[in-house]
């Protein structure tokens, strides 16, 4: 199952305009609120220059890239804790989600309606973030409810259960996400993550601007106030126009880069989007390539050569021995695998390494 983001903000923020670009899809995009209804889903590649230098070094028939699943979800409007808008089905979508990213509107347009008629980034994202916490206080209740019976019977777990409730239930009604809350063992970890709660998820700001803006971001008083807070909170903050992106992606492909030079761009904001969603769920990659696929594994950050071998086929887990090791970086400044043998640059590795972002591997197993 892919890694999800959620795309979440309130009504007319552009949340569905960036899925269409994000995805190429048609996700319907209007001016009024809930007209996405069911969350549309799209699997996008991850732009990886490293990647696109494999291909062409090794010219596959078969090229598979690391992906990441976002969602788009309706937008929240105050009260969608208790279930107004669509607020019941649409917060459930979020806590299916592995990620959040919040799109936040910071651009002036007398033609596209907000949903409380300002434009007041902060605002809007308290109110997203308040209701997300009303959730949260709400599962956190009912989980202290039950713990609190079980606690009765005297169960140990349980009742540890009851204290660290409590706990979180104070941080939420100070307006804190899950997040802020510390756990002090294994067991409060566990009781923190099978309530799946919304706040605890790790999220990105996606800035929304017009193309007007992309000249002047920073001394624009909207994004200052966006990014100042993801500063303060160490969160990522992408600053796009989601309209200009969804332009782009309608154009044909040989007429992109011209386009996206005409307007002071290095790259298309969706890569960055898509890059951070990545980052955001503390993912890497490594490559395989053998004859007739140029394949990207994603892994997460840590994860030991068996286990990254696992992805593969749990044979290749299994029956581990050993995983050759290249570095992307030594194969395309030496130009082929042969050069990278013969000058010594080649590992060879054992089950307690720990996959790097880009290596290179070929697994050596026996079941």
């Amino acid at each position: 199952m892919a890694l999800s983001v959620g795309i979440v903000g309130l009504p007319n923020v552009g949340k569905s305009t960036l899925f269409n670009a994000l995805s190429e899809t048609e996700a319907e995009a209007a001016n009024y609120a809930f007209c996405t209804i069911d969350p549309n889903v799209g699997v996008v590649p991850v732009p990886d220059p490293r990647f696109d230098k494999l291909v062409n070094l090794f010219a596959p028939k078969k090229v598979v890239p690391a992906t990441v699943e976002f969602v788009d979800i309706a937008g929240l409007v105050r009260g969608s804790s208790k279930g107004e808008g669509k607020g019941n089905a649409f917060l459930s979508n979020i806590r299916d989600a592995d990620a959040v990213l919040h799109v936040v509107r910071c651009f002036e347009d007398e033609n596209i309606v907000h949903v409380h008629n300002r434009v007041d980034p902060l605002a809007d994202i308290e109110t997203i973030e308040t209701e997300l916490i009303l959730k949260d206080l709400e599962t956190v209740q009912r989980r202290l409810d039950k713990a609190e019976r079980a606690a009765k019977g005297q169960d140990p777990f349980e009742k540890k259960a009851v204290v660290f409730c409590k706990r979180l239930e104070a941080l939420l009604n100070e307006g804190k996400p899950a997040a802020a809350v510390e756990t002090s063992d294994e067991d409060e970890e566990r009781i923190l993550g099978d309530m799946f709660l919304l706040t605890d998820k790790p999220s990105f700001f996606v800035a929304n601007v017009k193309d007007d803006q992309l000249a002047n971001l920073d001394q624009d008083p909207l994004v200052a106030q966006v990014r100042k807070l993801g500063e303060e909170r160490g969160v990522p903050v992408v600053v796009i126009s989601a309209e200009i992106e969804s332009e782009i992606m309608r154009l044909p492909e040989e007429e992109r880069a011209e386009f996206i030079e005409s307007l002071g761009l290095d790259e298309p904001g969706l890569h960055k989007v898509i890059r951070t969603g990545y980052a955001t769920l503390d993912l890497i990659t490594y490559f395989t390539v053998r004859e007739p696929e140029v394949h990207a594994w994603t892994i997460n950050r840590g994860t030991k050569a068996p286990q990254a071998a696992g992805k593969i086929h749990s044979d290749f887990e299994r029956g581990f021995i050993r995983a050759e090791v290249m570095k992307c970086e030594d194969l395309f400044e030496l130009g082929s695998e042969q050069t990278v043998k013969a000058t010594g640059k080649l590992g060879v590795e054992g089950k307690d390494y720990v996959v790097q972002d880009g290596d290179i591997l070929r697994f050596r197993f026996n079941v």
